[in-house]
């Protein structure tokens, strides 16, 4: 048996209300207030696909001792065209870097595309367990239905044949060069056709039909499916789906587009996450990827499932929203407008590919030392032991951080430091079990952060050079209330 052992996802706190997006372009096109209900997934000014997955990532594996054999991440938003996503994913995670890793693009099915590829993998007995994600941040021009339609997400999976809690029961893939949107090469933004193109021609004839012949192929009768999971674009078009292939208006999940929005590659493996945390042994759930045809998945859940940790990322990620009405920030944070930064944000370093190198297990995966001699954790991993009763000179065992318990010990509030949403937040982070660092404070709420609060390390962007097309990324300290473990 092969098939799923763990899940995660990740929805960024921050929400956009919609019907403040629509008044506020509602004298351009008054057509967008009919989509003023509801809130959308806003990722932070730090956040991207890629700190998404690994979050994601996180959560699926917390509480689980794995073999990995693989990395595979799903998006249309990679952050780099020509560097391994997926292996920046696996340095932040601190994985062997033996483990093999792979980007899946081009397509809104490169979600379940990866996942796909996993349980191949798995099936192939090449070695160790798979890690699947798909994630998306994609941005949308001003004044558009996507900019309210869309939303920020991702989700994760452990693929393998031991403590399966959705066994694979086999899948069916279409592709078909169907256009209803597309985005060139170089280009910021999606370009949509209309809507009853996408409703007519793809939702009412041939979706129907190729996820019927996958159904036949796997041996699953359509009043047998306990949850339907498929990625529509818009709304209620999965509900017309299973009406015509006569799959019960019970089994068709919700869709999350109130809360989350539409998640692009994210949408259907987000969509079979939340169906898992809530899934009882002995149902079957059919899952579906679109975009430029489709990929159908079958998983039927299994007794083990009540052995897994409980695992409610969604669910929690959903509870945990932050409310922004703020349409001007959701603008300057998709960088859809040009902000005035000012003289502090001219500063533009080059990063040092040769340091980056050197110290990538540093900087993706916060390992620091720990010192042979006492035991002393440090970040980073010195010459010498800092503990004053010891002193040791020499070589330090690697000490990871990321998810060690900590605390602030003194922090500040800045106006005159650049970020892209002042004021800059820092402080001393102190480690329960030894150990601190100057860091970065994100997910703030203004009044909210204090000397001894709890804090869980997240990673995040540090910075963006826009001169040379880098991103940074480092480790943040989030106050634990907004960053809670799901």
């Amino acid at each position: 048996m092969i098939g799923i052992t763990s899940f995660g996802a990740y929805v960024p706190r921050g929400r956009l209300n919609r019907a403040v997006a629509a008044k506020a372009n509602a004298w351009v096109n008054p057509g967008l207030m009919a989509q003023a209900r509801g809130e959308r997934a806003m990722a932070g000014w730090d956040e991207d696909s890629l700190t998404m997955a690994v979050e994601a990532a996180r959560h699926a594996l917390a509480g689980r001792q794995v073999e990995l054999g693989a990395v595979y991440l799903g998006s249309t938003t990679h952050p780099f065209a020509d560097r391994q996503n997926a292996g920046v994913v696996a340095g932040a995670l601190d994985l062997p870097e033996a483990v093999a890793t792979a980007d899946f693009a081009g397509s809104l099915k490169a979600g379940t595309a990866a996942l796909l590829a996993g349980l191949d993998r798995v099936a192939a007995g090449r070695g160790g367990e798979v890690l699947a994600l798909a994630a998306e941040h994609r941005r949308a021009r001003a004044a558009s239905v996507q900019e309210l339609m869309y939303g920020d997400a991702a989700a994760a999976f452990t693929l393998g044949s031991s403590g399966v809690v959705a066994e694979y029961l086999g899948s069916h893939s279409v592709s078909t060069d169907f256009v209803d949107h597309y985005r060139a090469a170089g280009q910021p933004f999606d370009y949509h056709w209309e809507e009853r193109w996408l409703r007519d021609e793809a939702f009412q004839k041939w979706l129907p039909d190729a996820i019927r012949a996958g159904l036949a192929k796997l041996g699953i009768a359509a009043g047998a499916v306990d949850r339907f999971l498929l990625a529509e674009p818009a709304p209620k078009l999965a509900a017309e789906v299973a009406r015509r292939l006569g799959i019960a208006d019970a089994a068709v999940a919700d869709g999350l587009h109130a809360t989350v929005g539409q998640a692009g590659a994210a949408h259907a493996p987000l969509m079979l996450a939340a169906a898992l945390e809530a899934a009882k042994p002995g149902q079957t759930l059919v899952v579906v990827g679109f975009g430029q045809g489709c990929d159908l998945l079958a998983f039927r859940v299994t007794p083990a499932i009540s052995q897994l940790a409980p695992r409610n990322a969604v669910a929690a990620s959903l509870a945990r929203r932050k409310e922004e009405t703020d349409y001007a920030k959701f603008q300057a944070f998709n960088e859809v407008v040009t902000v005035e930064k000012g003289l502090r944000a001219e500063a533009n370093p080059q990063t040092a590919l040769s340091a980056m190198y050197r110290k990538r297990r540093m900087l993706l995966g916060l390992v620091g030392g720990r010192c042979r001699k006492c035991g002393t954790p440090q970040f980073p991993a010195a010459l010498r032991c800092v503990n004053p009763g010891c002193h040791h000179a020499g070589e330090m065992d690697p000490y990871r951080f990321a998810d060690e318990p900590a605390r602030i010990k003194t922090w500040s509030s800045d106006w005159l430091t650049y970020t892209p949403e002042p004021p800059a937040h820092y402080g001393m982070i102190e480690f329960e079990r030894g150990g601190r660092f100057m860091a970065d404070i994100t997910d703030w709420d203004s009044g909210q952060v204090s000397v001894g609060q709890p804090v869980r390390m997240v990673f995040r962007v540090r910075g963006r050079d826009p001169q040379r097309g880098m991103t940074r990324y480092f480790w943040k300290a989030a106050p634990l209330a907004a960053a809670k473990e799901a």
